[in-house]
């Protein structure tokens, strides 16, 4: 049985180095799509840019959640989580007033995007 267990750790040498990369790749991929809860209740505004006078690209629907990929400071905004002047960016060119989004957090919670 040592034997096996030695030859095991011998040929699975290569694949140990795989899994670890495999595993952190996971890892990022898990990260990236962590989602954050919208107020329940609510249909919030995605706008082109921190601002409400930036285009309105689509309006979520309720019990939405949505990921975060950076965030910024913009215009202030009251919400159900308090008056806010961050936004959280959703996709390219597609952001949140973060005082409709339920992160934990009166501050930043991911990168500032650049």
């Amino acid at each position: 049985m040592a034997t096996e267990e030695t030859e095991t750790v011998q040929a699975g040498t290569v694949e140990a180095g795989t899994v670890e990369v495999e595993t952190a790749e996971a890892a990022t991929a898990e990260a990236a799509t962590v989602t954050y809860p919208i107020a329940p209740g609510y249909q919030v505004n995605v706008r082109s840019g921190p601002s409400t006078t930036s285009k309105l690209i689509k309006v979520l629907p309720y019990n939405t959640r949505v990921p975060i990929r950076c965030q910024r400071r913009g215009q202030k905004v009251t919400g159900p989580y308090g008056t806010s002047d961050i936004w959280d960016s959703i996709a390219p060119g597609q952001y949140v007033s973060d005082a409709y989004v339920k992160t934990g957090s009166d501050g930043f919670v991911t990168i500032i995007c650049g």
